[in-house]
């Protein structure tokens, strides 16, 4: 079972009037970059939550983003009276300096300063907090997986699709590749045949099947198209596989061995037709290594 990168999952709680949300994004990256956002007394956490990540989501870009407020009296912040009476004093000796009436001191602005309000947290509830944070982001995972999986299911639907416009070009490729051979015997029979009745001289078979035998030779193109059947038929496999959790990178490889064969294919055999039909297998091939950067 495939899975997309791209996911979204939240989860909240209300412990002991303290109130916590998680948010979790994730978007495509060729490896696991996992970045948290953490209030203040919750910084430690990090680690633990990149860890936890790293065991649920494999690949992406993910972005935690935790939440955390205590609505209870033990949330509110106490004065530091040391600091604001330096803060005070620091004002008078401006006041000194300039016109008494024009120095008016607000409290309110004050206690924005740094260092002027403490907030007291009690170890066990800080505990408390990031264990129910971890709880918090396992949920959201499951939600996240849950869209993964959903838009993995859309993405197979697609690839199937244009893994099918693959298939049917490369068997009209399989059926019209022995047409080829017999199609330039015949023209080249024509060419010595014309050129040689103005000498007088007839077309030597052996000359012929010669020139035939190096033409085959050079534009033989089975081996091609069974290794490109056998790629469209392994990405198939792993698709269908659903143990296969991180199968983007192996499909990624697949994808660009598939336009591998199919340039060899265009460039060995000069015939109209197939390269029609290689025109038509490569534009599934890319679309096809588009959709494929989106797979976990």
């Amino acid at each position: 079972m495939i899975r997309s990168m791209t996911g979204f999952g939240s989860a909240s709680a209300c412990q002991d009037g303290a109130q916590f949300a998680v948010e979790i994004r994730s978007v495509n990256n060729r490896y696991l970059k996992c970045h948290v956002r953490a209030p203040d007394p919750l910084q430690g956490i990090e680690a633990a939550i990149e860890k936890l990540i790293a065991g649920r989501l494999g690949r992406g870009s993910v972005t935690v983003t935790l939440r955390w407020s205590d609505q209870t009296a033990d949330g509110a912040g106490r004065l530091n009276t040391a600091a604001l009476a330096r803060y005070i004093a620091e004002l008078e000796e401006l006041a000194k300096a300039a016109r008494p009436d024009r120095i008016r001191i607000d409290l309110g602005a004050l206690a924005t300063l740094p260092g002027v309000v403490i907030t007291d947290t009690d170890e066990e509830r800080l505990k408390a907090s990031r264990e129910t944070m971890l709880e918090l982001v396992a949920q959201a995972c499951d939600a996240v997986e849950q869209m993964r999986i959903h838009e993995g299911e859309t993405l197979r639907a697609d690839l199937v699709s244009h893994l099918e416009t693959i298939q049917s070009n490369l068997r009209e490729i399989a059926t019209r590749a022995p047409d080829v051979v017999e199609g330039y015997q015949k023209r080249l029979r024509q060419r010595m045949e014309s050129l040689l009745q103005e000498v007088g001289r007839a077309v030597e078979e052996h000359d012929l099947l010669r020139e035939v035998a190096v033409f085959a030779e050079r534009s033989d193109i089975a081996e091609e198209i069974s290794r490109l059947q056998g790629h469209v038929d392994q990405f198939k496999a792993i698709m269908a596989d659903d143990d296969n959790q991180l199968a983007g990178r192996t499909l990624d490889f697949l994808a660009q061995e598939m336009l591998r064969e199919a340039n060899t294919i265009g460039s060995k055999c000069l015939d109209g037709e197939i390269s029609h039909r290689i025109v038509e297998a490569k534009g599934a091939i890319d679309r096809v290594k588009e959709q494929v950067q989106n797979i976990q």
